[in-house]
């Protein structure tokens, strides 16, 4: 794997042995997330949920506007730019990387310029321009998979081969990156579970962790907290998933994933440091 990880002002070591990986704590200023819609929607609460994710030894912080949960309905431009520019400047100088997750070039472009370290597209920076908005700052780059749109995802996700279809779609995005001038430390992947794909999708993408890593030689995020794949694993409701999430980061660790991102920051770093004194 590459040495470091360029997240902006931020550069993080990535050792080649199972460690702690990268935590990347969820903020989400929606009134409509799949888990926490709502109750971070005021600037004030944001901020106070923000440091104590800091307090806690967050190493990113991610913070969405536009909900991606299965069903959910396209945001305006503004109505994005009027979530998340607040929360962007409010945190800029916090301590910890500052990531942004949109897939709209003109919010790229606007959050970098106003000091985010991260653009996370769960697009895989489709979006016509979204490459361009990218290429010539030095934020980190979070790469997803996604079969469809949000709207539709998870009505029938159908592959021939899930993994050999995530495999391409990594190839021609960081192709492209490069054809583009990124430097290759500033990449990271995402298999999107969650994102057009079954429980059987995910458990085999989740399994093939350290194939990616192999194929690629670049950081691999995942993002399993409180999803339906959990509670397909589990039978347990949203809210009852901590544990069940836990196990999915340890596992993920374990298998060599560089970021995780959750949104129980204390319990996950907690269960973070009795792995790496145990392993």
């Amino acid at each position: 794997m590459t040495a470091v990880f360029q997240c902006g002002r931020f550069e993080f070591s990535l050792p080649s042995e199972p460690f702690r990986p990268i935590v990347m704590g969820i903020l989400n200023v929606t009134p409509d997330s799949f888990s926490d819609g709502g109750k971070f929607r005021q600037l004030e609460l944001a901020l106070d949920h923000a440091q104590m994710m800091i307090d806690a030894g967050v190493d990113i912080i991610d913070i969405g506007g536009e909900s991606s949960r299965p069903g959910a309905q396209p945001l305006s431009l503004q109505q994005e730019l009027d979530r998340v520019m607040p929360a962007v400047y409010a945190l800029k100088d916090c301590g910890v990387a500052i990531s942004v997750d949109t897939y709209k070039p003109e919010v790229m472009r606007e959050v970098i310029a106003a000091g985010a370290d991260m653009i996370n597209d769960i697009r895989g920076f489709q979006s016509p321009g979204s490459v361009a908005a990218v290429a010539d700052s030095d934020v980190g780059l979070c790469v997803m998979h996604m079969q469809n749109t949000p709207e539709i995802m998870q009505k029938t996700p159908v592959y021939e081969d899930v993994v050999s279809e995530v495999n391409a779609f990594f190839k021609e995005r960081v192709q492209t990156f490069v054809e583009s001038g990124i430097s290759p430390n500033r990449i990271s992947l995402d298999p999107g579970f969650g994102f057009g794909k079954t429980l059987q999708h995910n458990v085999e993408l989740f399994k093939k962790i350290p194939y990616f890593i192999a194929q690629f030689d670049l950081p691999l995020l995942i993002g399993v907290s409180r999803k339906s794949m959990i509670g397909g694993l589990t039978g347990r409701s949203t809210d009852q998933r901590l544990a069940g999430s836990l196990a999915g980061v340890i596992a993920g660790a374990h298998l060599g994933a560089a970021i995780v991102r959750v949104h129980d920051v204390p319990e996950t770093i907690d269960a973070l440091k009795v792995m790496q004194d145990l392993i």
